[in-house]
């Protein structure tokens, strides 16, 4: 009889947790390398420039039962267009509606003035909070030190991490933290899903990469890619057609490059990581198109997973 007791709690099915984890920080401080870090595979765009992700792009980790869901939040900043209120404004609703809040730090920057508003802002939530001090590998261990003591003197968090996004340092302690936080129950998404963000969305995020990659100082932030078909073909490969819409004709011919050569090196490179992420030959077709004030089009927000702010 004990013998069978013992047999049927061995194979009791293991108790998993799942939940939302929202990364909160200024822009750059390096919340779409973590997501990428975390997960093990690039799930969210990174670039030099700022304010690079616009939509709640999730990343989804399993580590020991656990499932994490990631939301890698745009930039907090101080808004200024109807895109930027609404990139700010999707922020701190990912905030709000997560279970635990990863408030990410750059180690190099400090506490700088917009590190200040966001702590003030996070005073509201409440769920617990986890300080991430990035990119440690760049700055000395007494600075780091007095860092943490300033910020843990500002708001409470619950524990303070140290760690290189870039590096990898430190993020696999962190990731176990993470997976013994959240709470108990059934996972949303397959063990083998990635992200919840569609091939289709990611394919034109990759290519916006690209173009920032090219471009960071010459093309402002008036510019977003659609994807616009996407055809598996009978030999596995797969073709895309891409739209890059810009808002001026002069910021066409920048994307074009000379004789066609920067779009030629945009979409080289974007079908190069398309190929990888897909498995199979891509053959990708970009086209750019002028759209005046595309910013003000309450569609293109839909497109990009944004709330149109009506003021």
């Amino acid at each position: 009889m004990n013998d069978d007791v013992a047999h049927e709690t061995e194979g009791a099915p293991q108790t998993t947790r799942c939940g939302f984890v929202a990364l909160i920080g200024a822009p750059n401080v390096g919340k779409s390398t973590l997501v990428n870090a975390l997960v093990g595979s690039k799930v969210t765009i990174v670039s030099r420039k700022v304010q690079t992700t616009r939509a709640l792009i999730r990343g989804i980790v399993i580590e020991d039962h656990s499932q994490i869901i990631l939301v890698d939040t745009p930039g907090i900043f101080l808004p200024k267009r109807r895109l930027d209120r609404a990139m700010v404004k999707t922020a701190w609703s990912g905030a709000h509606d997560a279970d635990l809040v990863c408030v990410l730090l750059d180690a190099k920057a400090g506490i700088n003035e917009e590190a200040e508003a966001i702590f003030e802002q996070l005073a509201k939530v409440n769920h617990p909070k986890i300080l991430v001090i990035n990119k440690v590998d760049i700055v000395a261990k007494e600075r780091l030190l007095k860092l943490a003591t300033d910020a843990n003197a500002r708001l409470k968090f619950d524990e303070t991490f140290m760690i290189s996004a870039m590096t990898g340092d430190g993020v696999d302690d962190l990731r176990r933290r993470l997976a013994a936080d959240v709470p108990e129950g059934p996972y949303h998404y397959p063990e083998d899903q990635m992200s919840d963000a569609p091939l289709r969305h990611l394919a034109a995020e990759i290519t916006r990469e690209k173009i920032f990659r090219q471009l960071h100082q010459e093309l402002p932030y008036q510019s977003t890619v659609e994807t616009d078909s996407w055809q598996e073909r009978k030999d596995n490969s797969v073709r895309i057609e891409q739209t890059i819409f810009v808002e001026r004709e002069s910021q066409r011919k920048i994307v074009l490059g000379k004789g066609g050569a920067t779009i030629k090196q945009i979409g080289a490179d974007a079908r190069r990581e398309l190929t990888e992420i897909v498995g199979h030959t891509v053959h990708l077709f970009l086209f750019v198109k002028v759209r005046e004030n595309w910013g003000d089009d309450p569609n293109r927000y839909r497109e990009m997973g944004l709330e149109f702010p009506q003021e």
